[in-house]
């Protein structure tokens, strides 16, 4: 199965609905399956309140703002969504969104998204996963910062309300993220724990991350989207642009190539390198009735000769006839 690459544009339209367009084209053009939304407002996410409580810190690339104050700026408009869906299904790309809340996710299903986005930060609002299940739609679901019971608990909501599949994606939710905070390993270990298909939201910069994620078993990888990082937004920091997102896409499927199957022995193409092994070769005029020994006798390359495990059996014979200096040995060289 090829992997799901979903680009997540965010909010990196910069508040222009001709660059949110036009990101969508864009992300057509690099091979990707999928452009995703964020459907809220700031008003649906939080309040407008500036006291402590409210204020981000910690590090991150939004400390000292509120977040109502970034909800505004980073949100897409609810009336743009048909228009863009509109667009990615001209460019055959999948459309679907992050809902966060229970009126968005009625608007997303008035648009008939084939799947639910869950974000890390509300996998553990069992009432909206609820919702979210009862819409009977696949889910993908992000575990950044998740424990094991807390992932359970979202899993048994949305199993337990109508989702017939869910698809668990590891992240680390941090903006950027570093590459040895990944921990890939826990991918397969999601997959096996929970029954599931498994994946990456990756907020890492580059591509590596993601790519090698692929050799762990995800089927999904979503990664987030920008025209160009020099132009800004809330998310662009940590954000590919066209040429990277398309370098992602090639690298992934190069990735699945290289997975195959398990296989031992010669390939196909190693056929024709199976005479650069090593092999027996008479490396001294040897006459009839000579023993053979290990100055007259050697394994080298190339590979027409015995094969070399036959050495001692060689090394107690004679030569059944003249042998010439180059010549490949073979049984028929062999007499006692």
């Amino acid at each position: 199965m090829s992997t799901y690459i979903i680009a997540e544009l965010s909010a990196n339209h910069n508040g222009s609905l001709e660059r949110a367009r036009e990101s969508i084209r864009a992300v057509a053009t690099t091979g990707a399956d999928a452009v995703k939304l964020q459907t809220y407002t700031a008003d649906t996410l939080t309040i407008d309140c500036d006291n402590e409580y409210f204020k981000i810190s910690g590090g991150t690339a939004w400390d000292g703002r509120t977040l109502y104050d970034l909800y505004k700026e980073a949100y897409t408009p609810w009336e743009w969504h048909a228009e863009l869906q509109q667009v990615a299904t001209e460019c055959g790309l999948e459309f679907f969104s992050t809902p966060f809340d229970a009126s968005s996710v009625d608007f997303l299903e008035e648009l008939n998204v084939p799947i639910h986005k869950v974000a890390s930060f509300e996998l553990v609002d069992i009432p909206l996963l609820k919702k979210i299940g009862s819409t009977g739609k696949p889910v993908i679901m992000s575990t950044g910062m998740a424990s094991l019971e807390e992932i359970s608990e979202a899993m048994d909501a949305l199993n337990n309300s109508g989702c017939p599949e869910i698809t668990l994606l590891k992240c680390t939710s941090a903006y950027p993220a570093e590459p040895k905070d990944a921990n890939l390993l826990s991918i397969p270990e999601l997959g096996k724990r929970f029954g599931c298909r498994v994946g990456l939201s990756d907020h890492t910069l580059g591509i590596a991350v993601p790519v090698a994620a692929v050799a762990l078993g995800a089927t999904v990888i979503e990664k987030h989207f920008t025209l160009a990082r020099s132009d800004g937004g809330a998310d662009s920091g940590f954000s590919l642009e066209p040429d990277e997102f398309k370098q992602l896409v090639q690298n992934v499927r190069i990735a699945e190539q290289s997975l195959g199957s398990v296989k031992f022995g010669t390939s196909q193409n190693e056929d024709k390198s199976k005479i650069f092994r090593r092999s027996l070769f008479v490396v001294a005029d040897v006459v009839e009735g000579e023993a053979f020994t290990a100055a007259n006798v050697r394994s080298i390359r190339p590979g027409y000769g015995m094969m070399p495990k036959h050495m001692d059996r060689v090394l107690v014979s004679k030569a059944a006839c003249n042998i010439k200096r180059g010549t490949p040995l073979n049984d028929a060289h062999l007499t006692r």
